[in-house]
């Protein structure tokens, strides 16, 4: 029973990070020391997405249901619990440039922040 609760758990860290890659650059505006933790979670996505790399949390997640005593998720995370569920397959590259959109957007408002609080503070 732990190990399942455990891979309830991992589910909710990989549900968070999706969201903190949404809305992470947006975060790093009143926080902007956080940028650089969001530059690495949008770098793991990338290599996710474009290089087929295998994310941990999935694996982990995997384990722990077959010490639990379920079978193994059918595939990634995406695949299980969001294509179909907050989004239909067949809009996948849509949603992909989407979530792209949105972090450079957050981006480039980090970076005016930055430019702006430089420019306005007292040398």
């Amino acid at each position: 029973m732990v190990f399942r609760w455990l891979a309830v758990a991992v589910a909710c860290v990989h549900a968070g990070y999706l969201v903190y890659l949404v809305v992470g650059g947006f975060l790093a505006w009143r926080f902007p020391k956080t940028f650089f933790v969001h530059a690495l979670a949008s770098g793991w996505a990338l290599a996710i997405v474009l290089a087929g790399v295998v994310c941990p949390l999935t694996v982990l997640q995997n384990a722990l249901r077959v010490r639990g005593g379920q079978p193994e998720l059918p595939g990634a995370f995406l695949d299980v619990y969001v294509r179909d569920v907050v989004y239909p397959v067949e809009y996948q590259d849509q949603v992909y440039l989407a979530v792209a959109v949105v972090i450079a957007i957050s981006w480039v408002g980090v970076a005016v922040r930055l430019y702006r609080n430089r420019r306005t503070r007292p040398t």
